[in-house]
């Protein structure tokens, strides 16, 4: 078991090494607080997003042995589960940063439609531009996911139930219809198009005409076509490397080619711009009449990169709508493609997560003492990054060598040292005295934080820290051995979750109460 922490620490700490080298370079460092300031600013806004809307299926099971009548793994089926998936994830995006959405579209009036549509509204998202239609199905797609020794998820094969045919011009007139009148209400637009023929060229332009008479942006997340017309006007446009590739044939994909050529679509098609998303080497912001601009990112470790496009617009629409310049907004849009990444599945990423992030980023300059709702979600990201995250808690009231070395080890046993820091109240509730704690809560915090061997520091008012270890979760939870007869609290829920208690030996001789009677003595002689 300690063999294998410390190998997840060695790991852990390279990504640390890389963390957010993209943010940490120091021309772009002090644009991370104007990030977080964003981040914090979003919601509230509304948006319109017309696209192709696709239900996800997911369908789980045992993968442990191959069929006798075919060379093709046999799937002993265990669950399955649906998301919203295409524009949908867009507006899950959305709504999981705080923002309104009026969706348009169209489902198949069949049995995923109302699932589709049943799914978006259960999240806040309005349905009320969503067209039923009878002569198309609702596009699924269900996925078969091989559960190696129950644990590993691998997809096996993927079918998809669609039509790609266009819409007939009856249905796209009513949805033009619902589109345009909706323009004047929202902050800006988004196309989201998986080229399921409900974006037409005559729809697209309808749409980008509009938006520009009322100086509304449109944000296109583009189909993999070699022709950009349909998109003409718009805004910004963000394709990914193969898209770009596709619409702009180069000599080759490398980053600086991408770059001399990002002016020609912008001007063959009289845009405002590409993001164009450059998996591992980050993003290209190309605005017309300018230098295109490099943007890079840090290395991640990709599971799934379903649904990274999707998160990439929604982000961008997001940032835009809370005030950020488009070099801001891109910067923003690499987190979030990155967090998706490293996910399975179209899953939301939330404004929480892109905050803890963000905070992350800042490292040792930012303030290590947290509310714990926002502390909670920074440790989530760390340990889904395979950090160990150790926790204690005191009073630390008049700190010394004692405290000192006691943190030190503690810091020692993972990744991150988390240390639960008793309010003065909680201090008064134990008994200890009239005058304790002798040090006020705020500044007992600051020195704490000052320490190198601890990470953060969370303040609680309870008797115990049971909710904030709960809140935690922490992988290790440490005391002094003084406790290993009274019961350590919130050890249940530890172990319950895979972690591990550890009591540490106190050093002889040291306490705040000897320190205290010390000074007394001294006093009266």
């Amino acid at each position: 078991m300690h063999c294998r922490e410390n190998i997840l620490r060695a790991d852990a700490k390279q990504v640390i090494a890389t963390l957010w080298y993209d943010i940490l370079l120091p021309e772009t460092y002090i644009l991370v607080p104007r990030l977080i300031e964003l981040m914090e600013k979003c919601g509230g806004q509304r948006i319109l997003l017309v696209g192709d809307l696709i239900l996800d299926r997911y369908v789980y099971g045992d993968a442990e042995r191959i069929s006798p009548e075919a060379p093709v793994a046999v799937l002993r089926k265990k669950h399955e589960e649906h998301r919203v998936g295409g524009a949908g994830n867009v507006a899950a995006n959305l709504c999981a940063l705080n923002i309104a959405v009026h969706c348009c579209g169209a489902v198949g009036a069949d049995d995923a439609g109302s699932r589709l549509r049943a799914l978006l509204q259960s999240q806040g998202i309005d349905t009320r531009g969503l067209l039923s239609l009878t002569d198309r199905p609702t596009t699924t797609k269900t996925r078969f996911i091989g559960l190696a020794q129950h644990r590993h998820r691998q997809q096996l094969i993927r079918v998809d139930e669609e039509t790609t045919s266009p819409l007939d011009p009856p249905d796209t007139d009513r949805l033009a219809k619902i589109i345009l009148q909706a323009i004047a209400g929202v902050g800006l637009v988004c196309l989201e198009d998986y080229n399921k023929g409900l974006l037409s060229e005559h729809l697209c332009q309808q749409v980008i005409t509009k938006a520009a008479a009322l100086g509304k942006s449109v944000l296109v997340d583009p189909a993999p076509l070699s022709d950009y017309n349909k998109y003409r006007g718009a805004t910004i446009l963000t394709p990914n490397r193969a898209e770009f590739l596709k619409v702009c044939p180069c000599p080759n994909d490398s980053v600086e080619t991408i770059l001399a050529h990002s002016s020609q679509v912008i001007d063959k098609y009289a845009l405002g711009g590409l993001l164009i998303t450059l998996d591992r080497d980050g993003t290209i912001m190309a605005l017309a009449n300018q230098p295109p601009l490099h943007i890079p990112t840090r290395p991640r470790n990709v599971y799934d990169n379903t649904g990274a496009g999707d998160a990439v617009l929604a982000m961008l629409a997001a940032a835009r709508a809370a005030g950020a310049d488009w070099e801001e907004a891109a910067k923003l849009t690499n987190v979030a493609g990155g967090l998706e990444v490293e996910k399975f599945g179209c899953v939301p990423i939330t404004r929480e997560e892109m905050l803890a992030e963000l905070r992350m980023s800042l490292g040792a300059d930012a303030s290590k003492i947290r509310r714990p709702e926002e502390l909670a979600d920074e440790l989530t990201l760390r340990k889904t990054r395979g950090e160990i995250v150790v926790f204690t808690n005191g009073c630390f009231d008049l700190l010394h060598a004692g405290h000192v070395r006691f943190l030190q080890e503690c810091r020692a046993q993972g990744d991150v040292l988390v240390v639960g820091l008793n309010s003065d109240a909680s201090v008064r509730a134990q008994n200890k005295g009239n005058e304790r704690p002798i040090v006020p809560q705020d500044q007992r915090a600051e020195v704490l934080a000052a320490m190198q061997s601890v990470d953060y520091v969370v303040l609680f008012d309870e008797p115990t820290p049971q909710n904030i270890i709960e809140k935690v979760s922490p992988n290790v939870l440490i005391k002094g051995q003084d406790w290993s007869d009274r019961g350590v609290v919130g050890q249940e829920h530890v172990e319950a979750g895979g972690g591990r208690v550890v009591l540490l030996p106190l050093v002889e001789g040291i306490s705040t109460t000897q320190i205290v009677n010390r000074i007394r003595s001294r006093i009266k002689s």
